[in-house]
């Protein structure tokens, strides 16, 4: 929604990355202090920055503990860097050489950022922003300064903000982020989307010319924002806001109710689930079942891989959870933006297109015997279905069912209750969605977030490709109703699981592509029920 009846000449325009109108003073982040520090002994600099690091990678990881959802991934990258010793080998050569360990560590890790932010591979040029983060949070420990957050409620101006920051910041005052860089398609617009922030990016501002405090104005759905509204702006605004609260009060009474097509059509909505924790405050009566349920949490930061019996005590709270709902598992989807340390191939070229998904867990059948046995015991509790991602050729989901009718036969000859779950597939490999029929699938589920940055050739927390990543594409949608059609005429049920299936745009378009299954995070259902209510077929 657009502010109305306000002066064209008061807005800065940028794009929308998360929808919502909020006003507050301006918190503007200015860059860190650099050089600053006065070197001591080789020895004194070199412990200075040990500890910093050591700092640095606790508070990251006490981050990752509380995350309930892709938040904990998105750490992941950084705290395996900051676990690398090699990461400060340039920084400790410096010190040794009488370098202060602020300005060390600065020179080195600029001099790594500028070489990902280069490199020809999508995968290193989308890292730079991590290691940003990275070097910014050891300064902040190794300066003794305070982080840089905006109070509750205010509006963060800057030309970034690291996933790191985000989830430092107490949202739960309001506020919102307004960027003079940025993509919509980030990992933090990802957040600032699951958690309802208003959230622009994109804006043409001097962020020097900006003073904190000052009252601003950002419409996240209109992809703006007013610096220096009048007293006829600001209450022009307020009657918006209150129009968008009356409008979210309506969305919630689809909430609980079965969503249907304004001709009565049904259209089944999930939810998006990374972790346990985050159904404890869920009632399983606003969804149709969980969509997708992420296996990733299992296997970070544990001193080892997870074991059958944790792993069947967490995929069994979740299907009792679901009450007799479907609920979909996806095995493993390592490699790529989710390493982990052990299994993980380390320095290939192109990780995300590398050994990945299922194409890692079949590289370690005795890992992925593992899962498959907890899924099989876990499907006893209720409707449990398995599925695996980046599937590119129809061997991978043979294989898999074989390794999955040897253990449930290995489960039933030792007495362990256990039942055979559904096989299917994620879609987001292009091969795979313009040969569906090749795929002996019990069910697919379209992963529109990499089918669209395939499809595309552009990352999605890239930001000068950002405006190419962008699902409406015409061959992504039309891939989708390909995989949709498909599964009408087959008889075979197709969801939608990515970031898509919650998204007010581009819930219209799935819809008239065929998707009458989608799933989202759970702040999505109730716009996206209400969406679906006023549809019709175009």
């Amino acid at each position: 929604m657009a502010a109305r009846g306000m002066a064209a000449e008061a807005w800065h325009k940028g794009r929308p990355a998360s929808p919502g109108l909020v006003a507050g003073p301006l918190f503007v982040a200015r860059p860190m202090r650099r050089g600053v520090g006065v070197a001591g002994s080789p020895a004194d600099e070199a412990a200075k920055l040990r500890g910093a690091i050591a700092h640095a990678m606790a508070a990251i990881e006490k981050l990752q503990a509380t995350a309930s959802d892709d938040a904990a991934e998105i750490l992941e990258f950084q705290v395996a860097m900051l676990g690398d010793e090699a990461l400060a080998e340039g920084a400790f050569a410096a010190i040794a050489e009488g370098t202060a360990a602020d300005a060390a560590w600065t020179a080195a890790l600029d001099v790594q950022i500028a070489e990902y932010a280069e490199a020809a591979d999508e995968y290193f040029r989308a890292r730079a922003s991590d290691l940003s983060d990275i070097r910014d949070s050891v300064l902040e420990h190794l300066l003794g300064g305070g982080s840089d957050l905006p109070p509750a409620g205010a509006i963060y101006l800057g030309e970034d903000m690291l996933p790191s920051r985000f989830l430092s910041c107490d949202w739960s005052a309001g506020g919102g982020i307004a960027l003079t860089g940025g993509s919509p398609s980030s990992h933090v617009a990802m957040l600032a989307r699951a958690r309802g922030v208003p959230m622009v990016v994109g804006l043409k501002l001097d962020l020097g010319a900006q003073n904190n405090a000052s009252a601003a104005l950002l419409d996240g759905e209109g992809g703006r924002i007013n610096l220096a509204p009048s007293a006829e702006a600001t209450l022009a605004f307020q009657g918006d806001v209150a129009k968008a609260s009356t409008e979210a009060a309506r969305w919630e009474q689809y909430l609980r109710q079965a969503a249907k097509t304004a001709d009565g059509e049904r259209v089944l909505t999930q939810i998006n689930v990374a972790a346990p924790a985050e159904l404890d405050h869920l009632d399983p009566a606003i969804c149709d079942g969980i969509g997708l349920v992420r296996t990733e949490f299992l296997f970070h930061d544990q001193p080892s891989l997870p074991d059958e019996a944790s792993q069947f005590a967490v995929y069994q709270r979740i299907v009792r959870w679901a009450a007799g709902r479907p609920v979909t598992i996806r095995t493993l989807d390592a490699g790529g933006d989710k390493p982990i340390a052990g299994l993980s191939m380390e320095a290939e070229s192109n990780p995300f297109l590398g050994l990945r998904g299922i194409r890692l867990s079949l590289a370690y059948p005795d890992i992925f015997r593992v899962q498959l046995r907890a899924l099989a015991r876990a499907a006893v509790a209720g409707p449990l279905k398995v599925m695996l991602p980046m599937v590119t050729v129809p061997d991978e989901i043979t294989a898999t069912a074989a390794l999955l009718d040897d253990e449930v036969v290995k489960l039933q000859a030792a007495g362990i209750p256990c039942r055979r779950p559904d096989l299917g597939i994620m879609v987001e490999v292009p091969a795979t969605a313009l040969a569906i029929e090749r795929y002996p699938a019990a069910f697919f589920s379209i992963g529109s977030n990499d089918l669209t940055q395939y499809v595309t050739a552009s990352a999605r927390d890239i930001a000068s490709v950002a405006g190419l990543n962008d699902t409406a594409n015409p061959a992504v949608l039309r891939l989708i109703g390909e995989v949709a059609g498909y599964g009408r005429r087959a008889g075979i049920d197709v969801s939608l699981c990515g970031d898509a299936g919650g998204d007010a745009r581009l819930l219209p378009l799935l819809l008239n592509a065929g998707v009458r299954n989608v799933s989202m995070a759970p702040k999505m259902l109730a716009r996206a029920k209400s969406v679906i209510a006023n549809w019709r077929p175009s």
